[in-house]
């Protein structure tokens, strides 16, 4: 960001630290505060009226949580948590709003970004219909692996079926057939990843196409 931007927004820029599961916004709720990662992860779920739950994008320090901010709308349908915890910045709706303003840079790069999570919603919906649990859950934690930088994440089966839109018996089944092939090791709560060729060969293409999206933002691409 050129430094006269930065200097506009910096005053309203909020430190604060983001747990593990910490809810940063409810459905159709009024989005008060947009989130920029300087580590973590934040997933951005769909709940059905039955209560049932699937993850439809991931958000990392590549982009901003609370976009629908960035071009004018106040309410989202979507439920943003804190997957892998971490720290950033808040920013009040309001002072992105004015930001965005006079702020050049800014607004193309929070566009572009907009289009790009638009396209990887597209890519994981069409994951969660088109391919199996064992390819998704595959994905799913080359992802994590991918933005949190280590092979120990943190979850439990529950929370899994929730993130993949499926059961809990059928990730015990993908779990236990990972851990029998020495891909992965699961116990308490929590996943190491042996094996990540091994593991990227179980996945889908899915995840190729997604990690491709986020690198998009690289400032050397949008500045072509």
């Amino acid at each position: 960001m050129p430094e006269p931007e930065f200097l506009l927004i910096r005053p309203h820029l909020e430190y604060l630290t983001l747990p593990h599961l910490r809810v940063l916004h409810e459905p159709n709720e009024t989005l008060q505060s947009a989130y920029f990662l300087n580590s973590g992860l934040i997933s951005l779920m769909i709940e059905t009226r039955e209560g049932k739950t699937v993850e439809v994008a991931i958000v990392g320090n590549e982009g901003i949580a609370g976009l629908e901010l960035a071009v004018g709308l106040t309410r989202s349908p979507l439920r943003e948590v804190v997957q892998i915890a971490g720290e950033g910045f808040s920013i009040k709706a309001w002072a992105l709003e004015s930001a965005l303003h006079t702020s050049p840079y800014l607004r193309k790069t929070l566009s572009q970004y907009t289009v790009l999570q638009s396209l990887q919603v597209a890519q994981t919906a069409a994951c969660n219909r088109l391919h199996n649990v064992e390819q998704r859950f595959a994905r799913w934690l080359l992802t994590l692996q991918a933005k949190s930088d280590s092979d120990s994440l943190v979850i439990t089966h529950d929370f899994l079926a929730a993130m993949l839109g499926t059961d809990r018996p059928s990730v015990s089944v993908a779990a236990g057939n990972f851990q029998r092939k020495h891909v992965i090791e699961y116990q308490r709560g929590a996943v190491k990843i042996l094996n990540r060729k091994k593991l990227e060969k179980l996945a889908c293409e899915c995840y190729e196409v997604i990690q491709g999206l986020n690198g998009k933002l690289d400032p050397t691409w949008t500045s072509k």
